[in-house]
């Protein structure tokens, strides 16, 4: 499958989930979208993924080799879950960066990761992926979980990416993919179309972000296709890991 979002047409038009919307439209649709959620976000995510997802950062965590004194980037960092992690792995002289183009769901992560006495090591930069401002060769890792499906032009956010790495950074991009089973896709396709906008209509009393959310996924590109626009950016010895039975997917690049 291609990267219909980023590629369609001369028309300046772009996806938004399954509908076509003009690309200066997308951006704050996709806002209002997380404004809705920001309050319950953590909520659903345990409820939608049955608490999988703290497993799949984990792992995402242990593939990032980041250690004392690194800089990181976490964008799309939301909440804070990853950001959290990174700050006891780099230490007083180290730095993360929570990086998120929301400004509602930058404030709930800063306030739930101070309220967990996180500070020192950490800052908040209200950021889109696409263009980020930071200085070239900056940080050793960057991570983008669940986020990337959500930028309009992906091979622009996968460039400036690579940019602001460091010669030997590692870019990690966690994000839902295509389950390589059958059953299992039909299985997950009725319950993302027909349960989660029910769970998020009870919980958020907003059904529509999650139908949303459930269609943007379908619109991502799968592993072969991401694993190519990582390559085509410059990355080398990308590769990813396939969880959940493809339901997740976390690739791996490396600038050279």
């Amino acid at each position: 499958m291609s990267d219909m979002g980023d590629r369609q047409g001369s028309d300046n038009t772009t996806h938004f989930g399954f509908k076509t919307v003009r690309e200066d439209e997308k951006a704050q649709r996709v806002a209002e979208v997380f404004h809705s959620v920001a309050a319950k976000y953590d909520l659903m995510n345990d409820l939608m993924s049955g608490g999988i997802h703290r497993l799949w950062k984990r792992f995402t965590i242990e593939l990032s080799g980041v250690r004392s004194g690194n800089r990181v980037l976490d964008i799309a960092g939301g909440t804070g879950d990853l950001t959290l992690k990174f700050s006891r792995l780099v230490g007083p002289e180290g730095q993360v960066v929570l990086a998120d183009i929301n400004d509602s769901m930058l404030k709930v992560g800063r306030d739930r990761l101070l309220d967990r006495g996180v500070a020192g090591n950490v800052t908040f930069v209200q950021a889109d992926a696409e263009a980020l401002p930071f200085p070239d060769n900056h940080f050793d890792c960057i991570t983008i979980a669940f986020g990337l499906r959500n930028v309009t032009h992906k091979e622009r956010a996968i460039e400036s990416m690579l940019r602001v790495l460091k010669p030997g950074g590692r870019l990690l991009v966690l994000e839902f993919s295509k389950p390589n089973n059958p059953l299992l896709s039909k299985v997950y396709d009725k319950y993302s179309f027909n349960v989660l906008p029910v769970m998020g209509k009870l919980i958020t009393n907003d059904s529509e972000s999650y139908r949303y959310l459930a269609e943007s996924i379908r619109m991502h590109p799968d592993q072969e296709t991401l694993k190519a626009m990582m390559e085509d950016a410059g990355f080398v010895r990308v590769s990813y890991h396939n969880m959940t039975g493809g339901i997740v997917a976390l690739h791996r690049g490396i600038k050279p």
